[in-house]
């Protein structure tokens, strides 16, 4: 596809979406997304965003060599349903910040680096691509990405290459976590072995399960080890980055909405008056459904968990139980350290 005469350089405008990465042609894919129109969407995939316009390709060469627009970058990393997309909705304020809902070309570039990537090549290409993140839209002063938990294995490597950005690192109780893949019931058990082959490959698992010990466990025990594994990722985090990660659970979300909105806003250097966290408390990130868009409210939330659990209590129970101990021997805290609020 071109360029019409009328459109902007993809490279240096933040409404044209570094959507791939092409390891084959060293090319980066963008596709044009306005920002108007890319906050209403649940993620940056062409399952929501469609399949046309088709993408427009560069070299990434040129990319390397230009002088790109550039905001503070920072991230939201997430061990998934924890309300994390709902976070990055509240962080796309017009006129002071914007956000990136897992953007497709890091779950591409951790798919090459599965494949046996270059690390030297691959550095590169993972610089290249925040660098096109960090593009601000008009009139924002930040970007936050949320990458999709499958990219938490880059996430040391991302806040090495940006020594001013900021991380929140997002969990749900490990009990709600639980909860959230039984109720999505085969689907959610699909999802979470999915995961895991995706953290063998990272060497993120736990070293206390070999293969085979992993082959024995129920799928609620494949999550739990899951969660684990992503819970002892972000202990290492909050010790390499102490001043520059924070942690929070989507508990404290649900109970203190307000407390967590000032908090994160502060912690990413995003100045908001009064008035503006009431707007964003009052808007559609706390109102409506992050994934369809219907009304939302976290009692509405805790009736539908309420119900999940009691349909799965033994299990849930007794995999809860077996997580802590399984914890315990392989040294991961269940709490986690530099709180956020």
């Amino acid at each position: 596809m071109k360029i019409g005469k009328n459109q902007s350089d993809p490279i240096f405008d933040a409404e044209w979406l570094a959507h791939r990465y092409d390891p084959e042609q060293d090319a980066v894919h963008f596709r044009h997304v306005p920002l108007s129109s890319r906050a209403r969407e649940t993620f940056l995939t062409d399952e929501y965003l469609g399949v046309e316009p088709a993408p427009v390709p560069i070299d990434r060469e040129r990319i390397a060599q230009s002088d790109l627009p550039n905001a503070p970058l920072h991230f939201v990393f997430h061990s998934a349903f924890c309300l994390s997309t709902l976070l990055a909705n509240a962080l796309d304020y017009p006129g002071r910040s914007m956000s990136l809902k897992e953007p497709v070309i890091l779950n591409d570039i951790v798919g090459w680096r599965h494949r046996g990537a270059d690390g030297t090549r691959l550095t590169a290409v993972l610089l290249d691509a925040l660098r096109l993140c960090a593009r601000p839209g008009p009139g924002r002063r930040a970007v936050v990405v949320k990458p999709s938990n499958i990219a938490n294995g880059l996430a040391d490597g991302m806040l090495r290459l940006l020594p001013q950005a900021r991380a929140l690192l997002l969990h749900a109780p490990l009990e709600d976590y639980l909860i959230s893949i039984a109720k999505k019931q085969i689907d959610g058990r699909l999802w979470v072995r999915d995961l895991m082959v995706k953290q063998l490959r990272e060497g993120l698992t736990l070293p206390v399960f070999n293969d085979e010990d992993l082959l024995r466990l129920t799928d609620l025990q494949v999550a739990a080890v899951g969660w684990l594994s992503q819970h002892a990722l972000f202990h290492r985090l909050c010790h390499a980055f102490p001043e520059r990660v924070r942690t929070l659970d989507s508990a404290t979300i649900t109970a203190s909405p307000a407390s967590v909105v000032q908090a994160m806003f502060a912690f990413y250097g995003i100045a908001l008056s009064d008035e503006e966290r009431a707007q964003v408390l009052a808007g559609p990130a706390f109102t409506q459904h992050s994934k369809d868009g219907t009304a939302f409210g976290f009692s509405a939330r805790s009736l539908d968990y309420a119900a999940a659990e009691s349909v799965h209590r033994d299990e849930l129970t007794k995999v809860a139980a077996w997580a802590r101990v399984v914890a315990e021997t392989a040294g991961v805290p269940m709490a986690l350290p530099n709180r956020l609020c």
